[in-house]
């Protein structure tokens, strides 16, 4: 064998076994603020919600929508169609897709703490514009400069979390980012229930406190230390050895580094990742990439989580039960993620995704029956409907929370190569918030054209993800980042697509 020569992904061998070290105090406090970073993302799924069903707002910018919903006796499905609305809701998440995009190369040059900033400072301006706007064109201007920093935010700290995290509690820190955020959603619906009442202006509080969360970002980033895997790629290795025996908690971090250094190695030899992440043997994770945020929207929690005031007034309940209703779902989502926290590193990410993804088709499928059986387009459902709707919109939202939820993040994030993991995420967050920008975009459309069927509607895409993970995605559990590739290797499909380098080093 040349002298020189390298297993072509960086990591010639599997080291795992050998990694040293524990949870230490700086790893939890890091990841801690890092994971703010997801209250940004759940703050504004809350908040727009109850924001687009509060009279003051839509008075102020889309009063066709007002006169429709004071009418009496109009279809119920369809009192909140209006795309103008939707813009407002959607137009977020078009522009985080475009700025994911842009933050990959900064990612990668200038390290994670650089986007963590960026995403932090747009935010901040965006809040600023949106709680002060005086016409409609200051206001989706607001939300342009939120999706800019819900892109590089999304992008960032869930690479943060990944490379900080010790393998064996990977998924639980990791899962810090989704706990953030439906802490957030839980926040916004609250903050929603309480400033409704502050008429007409409450909505621009709403808005504005989404300032809070950005600058908490903001600042940890300037004080958090930049990940040993980012550093050991743009060459600062001893300040990265440095990093990681300071959150492992030992000297003894030979095994880890070295695996760092492998993957750094071939990471700086890529000059084009997005290309390179199209090669045949990327080709797995490029799927995951694409599927997995793809299927996470598809569930229709984003519907509604955005549009719960909206959908609960659709079905009949009065303003602030609608209100009360969906801060009930932020709240079940959120104590929901501390069972995926929980039981993530011991059960694993297959076992939690299949079974939340049948308790969710079921879900679907009764809600649907009820509303097809008991609601009719000019009236309300009765109480015990109503409240049983409630209930298994929870149970639902309890599913995502602790399957689809934090996973659909943390599986993209820990299965990429260091060469083309900030490509990777990108793609990741560029495919989510396309999704959402389309869910958002179309779902009050689709819900006054499909009615009912809507619920159906997602419970055949939950039913089509469910069946993909249980056939094409490998368990995760316990793998090390840099190690994750053997995973492709060895499974039943993936192992005729991805070459086969892990018994023979390539020469270079």
């Amino acid at each position: 064998m040349a002298g020189g020569s390298f297993a072509p992904r960086g990591v010639a061998k599997e080291r795992a076994e050998q990694y040293k070290g524990r949870v230490t105090g700086f790893v939890i406090i890091a990841c801690i603020v890092a994971a703010v970073g997801g209250s940004l993302f759940g703050y504004d799924i809350g908040i727009s919600g109850g924001v687009t069903s509060m009279d003051g707002f839509l008075v102020k910018f889309f009063p066709t929508v007002y006169r429709q919903k004071r009418h009496a006796h109009e279809n119920n499905y369809c009192k909140y169609n209006n795309q103008g609305l939707a813009a407002f809701t959607s137009s977020l998440y078009l522009a985080g897709l475009v700025s994911s995009l842009v933050a990959s190369p900064i990612t990668r040059k200038y390290g994670r703490r650089g986007s963590i900033i960026c995403g932090g400072l747009s935010f901040i301006i965006g809040a600023t514009l949106d709680a002060s706007a005086v016409n409609l064109a200051m206001l989706i201007l607001g939300r342009i400069m939120l999706g800019f920093g819900i892109g590089f935010g999304n992008q960032a700290v869930p690479l943060y979390l990944s490379e900080m995290a010790p393998t064996h509690l990977r998924g639980g820190l990791n899962m810090m980012f989704q706990l953030a955020t439906t802490l957030g959603i839980f926040t916004a619906n609250m903050i929603n229930y309480g400033t409704e009442k502050l008429r007409p202006w409450g909505w621009r509080l709403s808005l504005g406190l989404a300032a809070v969360p950005a600058i908490l970002m903001t600042i940890g980033g300037i004080f958090l230390p930049e990940t040993p895997n980012s550093l050991i790629e743009r060459g600062l290795k001893e300040k990265g050895q440095n990093v990681l025996e300071k959150i492992r908690g030992t000297l003894d971090v030979h095994a880890e580094l070295q695996d760092i250094i492998d993957a750094s190695d071939l990471a700086n030899s890529i000059k084009h990742p997005f290309r390179n992440i199209l090669e045949k043997r990327n080709r797995p994770q490029l799927v995951m990439a694409i599927f997995m945020p793809t299927f996470q929207i598809l569930t229709g929690i984003n519907s509604i989580l955005f549009y719960a005031p909206v959908l609960f007034q659709t079905m009949g309940f009065g303003r602030n039960a609608s209100l009360y209703s969906s801060a009930l779902t932020g709240a079940v989502l959120a104590s929901s993620t501390f069972i995926s926290i929980a039981t993530v590193d011991r059960w694993g990410r297959r076992a939690l995704l299949i079974s939340g993804g049948i308790q969710m088709i079921v879900c679907q499928v009764i809600v649907a029956i009820i509303l097809g059986l008991k609601f009719r387009s000019d009236e309300g459902l009765s109480k015990s409907f109503s409240i049983l709707v409630v209930v298994i919109i929870c149970l639902f939202v309890a599913a995502f929370g602790w399957s689809w939820g934090p996973l659909g993040w943390t599986v993209p994030s820990e299965i990429f190569p260091l060469e083309t993991r900030s490509a990777g995420q990108s793609i990741t967050v560029a495919v989510n918030l396309f999704f959402t920008f389309v869910i958002g975009q179309s779902f009050l459309s689709l819900l006054c054209a499909f009615k009912f069927g809507i619920f159906l509607f997602f419970a055949g895409w939950i039913t089509i993800m469910t069946i993909f993970v249980s056939l094409f995605l490998p368990e995760t559990k316990g793998v090390p980042i840099e190690e994750m590739i053997f995973l492709w290797e060895k499974h039943w499909f993936w192992k005729r697509i991805v070459p086969r380098y892990s018994e023979a080093e390539g020469e270079l």
